[in-house]
């Protein structure tokens, strides 16, 4: 056996890197055929129109309350509970002309005629539709200007196949969480946006990690076949790794179920984004930049010349 297997008793990552491609295309596949049938739930933010957080004594009936809504006015009224059976989240389409405290006014006052209770208004926003359109390309560009930088840096820090690795694992994080929410039907709003962008972060902060173990085995080892170097640099990360997803996931059910609603597709891309670039760093960035070709000679440093060396000897 070779010195890093006898040393570091990796663990055979490589091996399953087939099935999980097989996974991982699968659920790519899925997550994209749902984005462009599904399309994502985009929230207030990015739609634009009125958003009215109102409360019922008793639990609220959101059957009687679209229909309510339907029969006045606002067809297409988007009604949901929120946090509790007694609170509800009513979304409108933008009303021209008419103020949104206007709308909130109204609504309220037919769902108090409807119902046999008091409904008390707890929340109006508004948002225009331009300002959605400009947060929208401006988030899309902001997630692909992430990728480009990310890729730059890795290809001029470490080698371009494992930029390109590291590149193709968020790209496969940041889809399935996309997909994630368009399946479920969650609310796509900023704070969901942000939570995209930390996972960016996080996973290519586990990324550079293996990555420069890579490297560094590549180095160190001069027996042993690029797969073999790789799963024992996987290996030598594993705690570290292990040990940070476990802690970032514990904060992140905390935030799940304790949070509350604001705050709950936030948890929800974290949670979920935290666990896939996980799975992500280990199956998709490494086995990528092995398929890719990656070697030793790839990884070593530069030959320096010394000063002189060029020269003809003196007579």
């Amino acid at each position: 056996m070779h010195e890093l297997i006898k040393t570091d008793k990796a663990i055979p990552f490589m091996r399953l890197r087939m099935g999980s491609w097989i996974l991982s295309g699968i659920l790519l596949v899925a997550s994209i055929a749902s984005l462009a049938v599904n399309q994502l739930n985009w929230g207030l933010d990015f739609t634009g129109g009125t958003v009215i957080e109102v409360g019922y004594e008793r639990e609220a009936n959101l059957s009687e309350i679209r229909d309510t809504l339907d029969a006045n006015g606002f067809a297409g009224a988007v009604v949901q509970n929120f946090g509790t059976q007694q609170d509800v989240l009513i979304r409108i389409e933008p009303q021209e002309g008419v103020k949104a405290q206007e709308v909130g006014e109204s609504i309220l006052s037919l769902l108090r005629a409807a119902a046999d209770e008091d409904v008390t208004m707890r929340r109006i926003e508004f948002v225009g539709p331009n300002v959605g359109d400009q947060l929208t390309e401006q988030g899309g560009l902001a997630m692909l200007t992430a990728l480009i930088c990310i890729l730059v840096y890795i290809a001029f820090r470490f080698e371009w196949r494992l930029a390109l690795g590291a590149v193709g694992a968020l790209a496969h994080d940041v889809i399935l969480t996309l997909g994630l929410f368009s399946v479920l039907g969650l609310e796509f709003d900023l704070t969901v946006l942000a939570a995209l962008l930390a996972v960016i972060g996080y996973s290519i902060n586990d990324t550079v990690v293996v990555s420069d173990r890579i490297r560094e085995n590549f180095r160190k080892f001069r027996k042993g076949t690029p797969e073999e170097i790789i799963n024992g640099a996987l290996t030598n990360t594993m705690s570290r790794t292990v040990i940070t997803s476990l802690t970032t996931i514990l904060v992140l059910l905390a935030l799940f179920f304790l949070g509350g609603a604001l705050i709950h597709g936030f948890a929800t891309a974290l949670l979920f984004g935290v666990i896939i670039g996980t799975y992500s760093s280990i199956y998709i960035a490494s086995s990528l930049a092995l398929a890719l070709g990656v070697s030793r000679d790839d990884l070593m440093p530069p030959e320096v010349e010394k000063e002189g060396e060029d020269l003809d000897p003196m007579p």
